[in-house]
């Protein structure tokens, strides 16, 4: 029987050579599609209740898949008095037995919320829908089994936790298929190299050199075989100004200077001048936001002190290919002058096993805060 792996070709060409045209979605498939689900096994209408709650403190497996198989679809929707549930949940994905997840984030961050609240948007890979509704479409193929675990770190218990995850069961997998990871870190703040600064464009800070970016906010850092298919960045501004005067630097293949760098976060976003700030907004005081397939702006606050961000970028016309490791990073401000809180998922496809992940941290240092870090209070005048 022949694999046709339709969910990874149709979704993420990089993972295949198979040519795509406009019949694909009409050619005919060899795989069965299954799902994993909070449905009442009564046979009653408790749906996500049936077996709920999830306690404060509790860990639960959610889904014990056998393999070779795709997960081509991941939905969830929670109800929970836990204001902060999105920070305070943890969620993993564990592939052929490993012992150490490939997946790591709180749930929220997964699907691009990591500020913890809630907003609307839609890319090929991650969407939130009306109401309260997570999506994930990346593919993830296995070989042998997967596990998809939730940990309630909150505390508050979790009322009902609903869930869809369906998936393609196929005979075998190709050789080159690889594993789908994502890492959660955060930096709260970001450690700013001065204080002591009024605006983003001061000589002391564009004339201060960084060429390796080895201070940079670090997004992923991975060993192995792969490639790296995008992030998701959430910022709480801590200072005022434009949050973005910071270039992305990636290291590839032990390289000690970055293969490649940008010219301005926004730039790496697929945005431009400050998404309309930089001193020259043509749109008055609310800067648009957008959603595309993939990259997007669709939260967006000004440039005082507590603004909030959200940005993302995927790869899928061009994944980011590594042979040994990678080094995925990001500035903070021209040469990480600023002092902004970060929160980031770094996705990325790579052969098994992958290197150690950080250590998750606590719950309560995942909550978004304001730090007094100095610095400007207020955007451009």
């Amino acid at each position: 029987m022949r694999t046709t792996l339709f969910s990874i070709v149709a979704l993420l060409g990089a993972l295949s050579a198979a040519p795509q045209t406009e019949l694909d979605l009409a050619r005919l498939r060899d795989y069965t599609n299954h799902r994993a689900s909070s449905y009442d096994r009564t046979g009653a209408n408790d749906d996500g209740n049936w077996n709920n709650p999830i306690k404060a403190g509790e860990l639960r497996t959610i889904a014990e898949l056998e393999g070779p198989a795709v997960i081509s679809h991941i939905w969830i929707t929670i109800a929970t008095p836990e204001k902060w549930h999105l920070k305070k949940i943890a969620f993993r994905i564990y592939w052929d037995g490993e012992t150490t997840p490939s997946v790591e984030t709180p749930v929220g961050d997964f699907f691009g919320l990591g500020l913890g609240e809630y907003f609307l948007y839609e890319s090929d890979f991650l969407s939130v829908g009306s109401q309260k509704a997570l999506n994930a479409f990346f593919p993830m193929p296995f070989r042998q089994s997967a596990k998809i675990t939730v940990e309630n770190q909150g505390d508050e218990d979790i009322g009902a936790f609903y869930y869809n995850i369906d998936y393609e069961k196929h005979e075998s997998l190709e050789a080159d298929i690889a594993y789908f990871h994502a890492q959660y870190r955060q930096g709260a703040p970001t450690p700013g190299f001065t204080n002591e600064w009024a605006r983003n464009g001061e000589d002391k800070i564009n004339k201060h050199p960084n060429p390796d970016g080895a201070t940079n906010y670090v997004i992923l850092d991975a060993e192995g075989r792969g490639h790296y298919v995008g992030v998701t960045h959430s910022i709480q501004q801590n200072q005022g100004d434009w949050w973005g005067e910071g270039d992305e630097m990636i290291l590839i293949d032990g390289a000690t200077s970055p293969n490649i760098i940008g010219t301005g976060s926004e730039d790496y976003y697929l945005g431009a001048w400050c998404y309309g700030g930089c001193g020259i907004n043509p749109f008055g005081g609310t800067r648009p936001t957008f959603a595309y397939g993939e990259y997007g702006n669709p939260m967006n606050g000004g440039d005082d002190r507590g603004a909030k961000w959200m940005v993302y970028r995927f790869h899928p016309e061009s994944p980011i290919v590594f042979q040994e490791d990678i080094k995925v990073t990001i500035e903070h401000g021209h040469a990480n002058h600023r002092s902004d809180n970060f929160y980031t998922v770094g996705y990325w496809y790579q052969t098994e096993p992958h290197k150690a992940f950080p250590t998750l941290p606590a719950a309560g240092d995942r909550i978004p805060r304001q730090f007094d870090v100095g610095g400007p209070t207020t955007g451009r005048p």
